[in-house]
């Protein structure tokens, strides 16, 4: 797969100099865009640094970025992220001294989205209200969360996405590169398919573009050159009250690579879409899917393995991507399970012993989770953690009214054996 790139730059109708930065490597595969803000000319140097800075982190460190390249592991993700998370930290400290050190620059700080590119898969890392967004398959994402006053209101439900939409307080953030010494960095790992395309912005852009619909149709042409001036063609037609920058990033299928990456593109869809559901994870969003996925991985079991033991402990949630298992307790079968199903998902939340055994009926292929996995991504996002505790109490729940009418059920055939007379066989005589 090849990587696609392109960016533009604009003042827009409205500003009288341009603080936006965007910055294109494709030989490191790291695409920015950062937005300055801090005064006559401390914003425009705040977003060169921070993109440059952070260009220079990852360059002093490629050998996580190739080590990550040779080989997809959970080692590996986490040593990108940290590295990405420690770039932008870097930025964040080196202009926050700056801006200390000069009171010209005094309160100066930047946000700052980026996509940093490893073959297949990427890392964004996120501070502020510039986006990422991607197309997939004719629908868009934004797997960037706003740092916004706004945002913040309407995630605790006192402010609803149009009365933010016309709030005074609108462009106010609550994070920012280089305001304080450190900020907190958001990080994703994703995969990148062919067709998939990017699009990095600041909010010059995203403040005009509210309509997903119609941001999909602009980020599906064929000319991924033409997109960024048409974007801020558009911004600009509708007020162009701020400066504006957009870069794209598309992946396009090599010839030669075509069938393994059809079949990746396939086994990834396949992936979101089993996730996607089952039930416990029914409210997360696109981007908490993604995150869900990372801290997956991949096991076959050919017919008649024993994937889990009755009475025998273990800490994994499986998931049928393809195959069927079946189930059974002290021996007698009990149910079979077929693609987008799981099982075993108490392990994640107790230790008890299995309660039953479940084993492969043919090839079948799964996802898996680990309890050590799963307790670290909810310690890292509360909002996943409330939405997946939600569905495990929707999840007992249903189990407990089944059971419940499954035992109202024997009692009532009880209660009627009860009501027959006894009869002997002496009475036949």
């Amino acid at each position: 797969m090849k990587i696609e790139a392109y960016g533009q730059t604009d003042v827009g109708q409205k500003r009288d100099h341009n603080e936006d930065y965007f910055l294109l490597e494709p030989e490191l595969g790291l695409y920015i865009v950062c937005d300055g803000m801090g005064g006559h000319a401390a914003g425009e140097v705040a977003s060169e640094h921070a993109a440059t800075c952070v260009r220079r982190v990852l360059n002093e460190s490629r050998d996580v970025i190739d080590a990550f390249a040779e080989e997809d592991t959970p080692e590996n993700r986490e040593a990108v992220a940290s590295l990405v998370e420690r770039a932008v930290q870097t930025a964040c400290n080196e202009i926050y001294n700056m801006a200390t050190q000069d009171s010209g620059k005094a309160g100066m700080g930047t946000t700052l989205v980026m996509l940093l590119v490893i073959g297949g898969k990427a890392c964004m890392g996120h501070v502020g209200d510039s986006r990422l967004y991607m197309v997939r398959r004719g629908h868009i994402h934004q797997l960037s969360e706003d740092h916004s006053y706004c945002t913040e209101m309407i995630k605790r439900g006192k402010m609803t996405r149009e009365q933010a939409r016309n709030s005074p307080y609108a462009n106010v953030i609550t994070r920012a590169v280089g305001i304080q010494e450190s900020v907190q960095v958001d990080t994703l790992l994703l995969d990148v398919l062919p067709g998939d395309t990017f699009l990095i912005c600041s909010d010059g852009l995203s403040g005009y573009t509210e309509d997903p619909n119609e941001l999909a149709e602009l980020l599906a042409v064929d000319d991924a050159a033409a997109i960024p001036a048409s974007l801020i063609g558009l911004a600009n037609d509708r007020g162009g009250k701020d400066n504006i920058t957009a870069v794209i990033v598309r992946g396009v299928a090599d010839d030669k690579d075509r069938e393994l990456e059809d079949a990746r593109a396939r086994e990834v869809n396949l992936k979101l879409e089993t996730l996607k559901k089952i039930p416990l994870f029914r409210y997360l969003t696109y981007q908490e899917l993604v995150k869900v996925l990372n801290i997956t991985y991949l096991e076959t079991y050919e017919a008649d393995t024993d994937i889990i033991v009755e009475g025998d402990s273990g800490e994994e949630l499986y998931i049928v991507l393809a195959g069927k298992v079946g189930v059974s307790r002290e021996g007698q079968a009990i149910v079979d399970l077929h693609p987008g199903v799981h099982f075993g998902e108490m392990a994640l939340v107790d230790q008890s012993p299995r309660s039953a055994t479940i084993t492969a009926k043919e090839s079948t292929r799964l996802l898996v989770v680990q309890r050590r996995s799963f307790y670290t991504l909810i310690r890292k996002e509360p909002v996943l953690a409330v939405k997946l505790l939600w569905s495990f109490v929707q999840v007992l729940s249903r189990r407990l009214r089944e059971t419940n009418e499954q035992l109202s059920g024997a009692r009532s055939q009880l209660d009627t054996m009860r009501d027959v007379p006894f009869v002997s066989i002496d009475d036949f005589e």
